[in-house]
């Protein structure tokens, strides 16, 4: 079965163009199931029967993973046999009937406004890593793209004529601050940090070459800090704030679910639902009967 696997993976990679945190995500779950299915003598994904499946989460549960997970490994069975579906490697999808448990959907942590604003402003000197660090805050709460797609954006993937960052399949406008923040790195920070070095990834590191997640993430903490932000911060905390400080200020959902490149408008409808705790929470302490 792992030979279906991994053509599946390869599909995922090659032709959905899927991020590699979730592609690892799918190896890791359908591996897992393999190990079960073996024990149960199991050899070939068309031999798997829906009873079986069952079985399966069963034992996720009694293994004490958390719902989050089994949920993952259900999306993961369900994505893998629709691929084998669709492509005529089995008669029938039998996850069809295959359900996951309910998660409590749990409010993303989001910087107010004024949070925001002390947070950018941090990296306030002119040292080559401040105006580094200046841009990424200001380019990453402009946009609203993933960490991991910031640490590979390419000196290629920003207009910075037009104001547009490529990022993927996504065109995603900057304003004037980011793109303010940009210059003033490219012009005074990026040669300075690669040196003799060579790099087409847009942002570099002191050793000249390309940032890493964890990087950015002690980045990020470090800055909060100083900003004096009690919040937890973690390296989608700005691309939260970003879509709920859109949302909050009138954007409707299709749009900013195409700049944060959803594939299900659903996913970003909490921040629609945020906005409305928001104004509940507004009305509690501004109203004179509230």
């Amino acid at each position: 079965m792992k030979q279906q696997v991994d053509s599946f993976i390869e599909y995922l990679h090659n032709v959905k163009k899927t991020s590699e945190n979730t592609t690892v995500s799918y190896r890791r779950d359908l591996y897992k199931w393999i190990l079960y299915m073996e024990e149960l003598g199991v050899q070939s994904p068309e031999q798997v029967t829906e009873e079986q499946l069952k079985a399966y989460v069963v034992y996720l549960q009694e293994q004490q993973f958390k719902n989050t997970t089994i949920s993952r490994s259900i999306a993961s069975l369900k994505a893998f046999y629709n691929y084998l579906f669709k492509h005529r490697l089995v008669q029938e999808d039998i996850t069809d009937n295959i359900r996951a448990p309910k998660i409590e959907k749990k409010m993303p942590e989001i910087l107010t406004v004024e949070e925001t604003i002390r947070l950018l402003e941090q990296p306030e000197g002119d040292s080559p890593k401040e105006l580094r660090d200046r841009a990424m805050l200001e380019l990453l709460y402009a946009t609203g793209i993933r960490v991991s797609e910031l640490i590979s954006l390419k000196l290629t993937d920003v207009d910075m004529k037009a104001g547009v960052l490529n990022c993927g399949e996504r065109s995603i406008p900057f304003g004037i601050k980011a793109r303010r923040a940009l210059s003033r790195y490219l012009e005074g920070g990026r040669d300075a940090m690669l040196g003799d070095y060579e790099e087409e990834i847009l942002f570099v590191n002191c050793s000249g070459s390309s940032m890493s997640r964890q990087g950015f993430w002690k980045l990020i903490k470090n800055y909060a800090r100083k900003a004096g932000i009690d919040a937890e911060i973690t390296p989608h905390t700005l691309r939260h704030s970003f879509a709920a400080h859109l949302v909050e200020n009138g954007a409707d959902l299709r749009s900013v679910q195409e700049m944060l490149g959803h594939s299900d408008i659903a996913t970003t409808q909490i921040y629609a639902n945020m906005k409305g705790n928001h104004l509940r929470e507004v009305y509690k302490k501004a109203h004179p009967r509230g």
